[in-house]
């Protein structure tokens, strides 16, 4: 597989040609608005690349989100986004573009992560009602968004499973009264080098669920997204998450 790196420079960027190269496969060119050296061409706009390439995987901002999608579907090749912070209009792009092309996309890649999100619909789906769903998530200190994209995501698995409908809480402050039954509370803790922790907590009477994972490297989520690259080689347009993913690998 050859693939061309939007965001070669980055820190997740480096990760995914050193995962990569350990896999097999060959970053055929990269792009970055900024200056580096790496063993493959690296140019400043998609336009520049001349590099035949079977994949393309973009992991550098949200607002490259569009050119990477024009990019690939004149091309005809898959695509695999790994960006923080996505908007509503930037996921109905990927709609609109997995008509064309096969995409891929999550707001973590990391394998640990998405077995989380497995358990925890299936706990709130055993506990039921009776349980408070809360979700508290710690990032480094120069991350941008907050809540965390993971930690929507968790929130999003734990509905699915829930018989009601729940309603997210990003942090209390103040006189808020009584916590409501149908909340899902979501606090955002931010400091030092955390690379990210998410815990769900499920605390009924006399009694507590505690399902939680740490990343302790960005290498986890490099890993997940090469593995799901890999994968996505093949498959008809249409767009792809983890969930596709999985049901593959635990047949």
């Amino acid at each position: 597989m050859t693939i061309l790196l939007v965001g070669a420079y980055g820190q997740m960027g480096n990760m995914i040609a050193e995962v990569a190269a350990s896999r097999g496969h060959s970053i055929a060119a990269g792009v970055d608005l900024i200056t580096g050296s790496a063993p493959f061409p690296v140019y400043s706009s998609l336009d520049k690349v001349t590099e035949p390439c079977d994949l393309l995987i973009d992991f550098s901002a949200a607002e490259n989100l569009e050119n990477s999608l024009v990019y690939a579907k004149d091309k005809g090749i898959p695509a695999l986004f790994g960006a923080t912070g996505m908007s509503d209009a930037d996921r109905c792009l990927l709609e609109e573009y997995a008509s064309y092309i096969p995409i891929f996309y999550t707001g973590n890649y990391s394998l640990g992560i998405n077995l989380l999100e497995l358990l925890a619909k299936k706990a709130a789906s055993v506990l039921g009602d009776s349980f408070d769903a809360e979700i508290v998530e710690r990032h480094h200190n120069r991350k941008k968004d907050a809540p965390s994209g993971t930690a929507l995501m968790l929130a999003d698995k734990i509905r699915e499973g829930c018989a009601e409908e729940k309603t997210l809480v990003c942090g209390r402050h103040g006189m808020v009264g009584a916590r409501d039954s149908k909340e899902i509370g979501i606090h955002s803790v931010r400091g030092g080098t955390v690379v990210g922790e998410h815990e769900v907590g499920f605390y009924g009477e006399d009694e507590i669920i505690t399902l939680s994972h740490s990343a302790r490297s960005r290498k986890v989520f490099a890993v997940g997204a090469v593995k799901a690259a890999e994968w996505l080689i093949g498959q008809p347009c249409g767009k792809y998450g983890m969930d596709d993913y999985f049901k593959e690998i635990i047949k």
